[in-house]
């Protein structure tokens, strides 16, 4: 109940706030409350993914892309996340989420996600997502289009990449 109340807050925040770009960095700052955690104390690994969730559909609701997609009867999906702990977010700590649009091709949008405690990295966060319709895959360009973006993908990181092909990070 808590992760829907965050959501409908970071979404009527969101559609406020000044406009940001696609390519701009996202940041929002939580807390990890009791709900949050788990039996050792500190943030529940599950927890970790749905916040990123929240994160990379706030890049789009602060872009002005998500309201603009709802309207054309496109909805994000992601097709696969990976992430990495290196060190725990412990109980009532705040913490940062920071997700940037890494990269895309012609049907992914690639994202790095940071979680930071303190300045420190806590976890990374590799996912990549499309925007579909029910007759499937909106092609990247098209929502590049939508968002105003006109530039190439910046390069990927190599980690990113052979992920992306199905390697280890």
């Amino acid at each position: 109940m808590v992760l829907l109340f965050r959501a409908l807050w970071l979404f009527l925040t969101g559609l406020f706030r000044r406009r940001a770009g696609l390519l701009d960095d996202s940041v929002l700052r939580f807390r990890a409350w009791p709900t949050d955690i788990d039996l050792n104390r500190h943030l529940n690994d599950g927890r970790y993914v749905s916040l990123a969730g929240l994160g990379r559909v706030y890049l789009l609701v602060r872009s002005g892309v998500f309201r603009e997609a709802l309207q054309r009867h496109w909805y994000p999906v992601v097709g696969a996340v990976t992430i990495r702990y290196r060190r725990e977010i412990p109980a009532l700590r705040r913490f940062t989420l920071r997700t940037r649009v890494a990269g895309w091709d012609e049907k992914w949008f690639y994202f790095e996600q940071r979680f930071e405690l303190d300045g420190t990295l806590a976890a990374i966060v590799w996912a990549r997502g499309l925007v579909r319709t029910r007759k499937g895959a909106v092609p990247t360009a098209d929502l590049l289009t939508l968002a105003g973006v006109s530039v190439p993908s910046p390069s990927l990181p190599e980690g990113l990449v052979r992920w992306s092909e199905g390697g280890i990070p």
